[in-house]
């Protein structure tokens, strides 16, 4: 198995390097991995005391943070090293002042693992939920360095519970702790014989609770929305987008209802292409300053990171990804403002959302007439909409903690 593996990510990196020449993102990555260690070589010195943190992408960026920051306080005076494997996630956070430097993580060889470990000899690592990397973690283990893993979240069809999976599955015990999600991920890990586990929730909750106290204001936001009922539809992909223009332009003009759209892809084209979908006055954000929006019924943001504020001005919440295969987005972020949520029907590898439907504060629909009929609904119902967004801000409360737990551990 370990011959197989380490083969093919020798024929990964082959085949992602000729990818790139078509592909911006996997380009990004391919030429920012050039760079890794000369710039680890350059910021980080033989008497530094170092952590270092890595996540897959962006997502796990934000479900690990508040951890990261707890850590930044106790240690200021080592260099965190941070870690990503996507771009999607390094593009984004490369100038993140939880850390001092940034990298792409090198592709999991074992000559790379070797070279890794010699620059950062980090004193504590921390990954986020997955990204397992043998080589990367059994070379960690053979150096005696402490790493835990946080937030994971493992399911039955994995290879670490297979037969074949002894090079995987020797991966995870490389761990000193692994704090779980759920009861169902600290029963595998122990069918496999690993026992140093705890099931402490999901770091991404402590991480949106703590919005609420942000400063979430967002002026031309308000000037957009006025005294309307607005809706918003966060992370949204073309599956999604189907949805939404068929609903928007099927409202009379007369509706007092505001929409704002947030797509996971801003591309120009894409963007332009979505503008013109709809027949209601739509206004771009790269245009607000050009355009009085209050006189706007769509407002689309062609911009990244503003949206975990922009919920806190919506009276309903859609959320992109489960419509076709990608993958639901973050659904932690509506909730905590206490709005009702939709969103797609693939949403069965998203416990929150499983649990969010249940408690009847998430709506799931599978076509534009079934979100048609929920729309207007909340948008008609306003007990409904309050009911049911609560019973979403009871949720993020209930399950917080995950932070004091995995800190209580690293603080002993």
């Amino acid at each position: 198995m370990q011959l197989i593996y380490n083969f093919g990510i020798y024929v990964t990196q082959l085949v992602l390097k000729g990818i790139s020449i078509f592909n911006h993102k996997i380009k990004l990555g391919i030429t920012g991995r050039t760079h890794t260690f000369k710039i680890l070589e350059n910021k980080i010195s033989q008497t530094d005391k170092t952590l270092w943190f890595h996540c897959a992408s962006l997502g796990e960026y934000e479900q690990g943070l508040p951890v990261f920051r707890e850590l930044r306080k106790d240690y200021p005076k080592h260099k965190i090293v941070l870690s990503f494997f996507s771009p999607s996630g390094y593009e984004i956070r490369k100038n993140t002042n939880i850390a001092d430097v940034v990298i792409y993580l090198p592709f999991d060889t074992k000559s790379n693992a070797k070279r890794f470990l010699d620059l950062v000899h980090p004193e504590l690592t921390i990954f986020v939920k997955y990204d397992i990397w043998p080589n990367l973690l059994n070379e960690l283990n053979y150096r005696g360095l402490k790493a835990i893993l946080i937030s994971a979240l493992f399911r039955d069809n994995q290879i670490y519970f297979k037969f074949y999976g002894g090079f995987m599955k020797k991966a995870l015990f490389a761990f000193q702790h692994i704090f779980t999600q759920d009861e169902t991920s600290k029963k595998l890990l122990q069918r496999i014989g690993y026992n140093d586990v705890s099931v402490s929730g999901d770091t991404r909750f402590d991480r949106v609770y703590n919005q609420l106290e942000q400063h979430n204001s967002l002026d031309f936001i308000a000037h957009f929305k006025g005294d309307n009922l607005c809706v918003v539809a966060g992370s949204t992909w073309p599956e999604d987008e189907v949805f939404l223009i068929d609903y928007i332009n099927s409202l009379e003009n007369s509706a007092k209802v505001k929409f704002i759209i947030a797509p996971h892809n801003i591309k120009k084209t894409q963007i332009l292409k979505l503008k013109q979908a709809f027949n209601k006055k739509t206004v771009l954000y790269s245009e607000k300053n050009n355009h009085t929006i209050a006189t706007y019924q769509v407002l689309i943001l062609d911009t990244i990171g503003l949206l975990s504020k922009v919920y806190s001005y919506a009276n309903i919440a859609y959320v992109g990804g489960a419509a076709g295969k990608t993958g639901l987005h973050n659904t932690l972020e509506p909730a905590v403002f206490g709005i009702p949520i939709i969103i797609g029907e693939h949403y069965n590898h998203f416990p929150e959302a499983i649990e969010m439907l249940k408690n009847q504060g998430m709506f799931s629909v599978k076509n534009a007439k079934e979100l048609h009929q929920i729309l207007d609904n909340l948008i008609n119902n306003s007990t409904l909409r309050k009911t049911s967004g609560e019973k979403n801000l009871s949720y993020i409360k209930n399950n917080r903690g995950a932070v004091i737990q995995i800190m209580s551990f690293l603080r002993t």
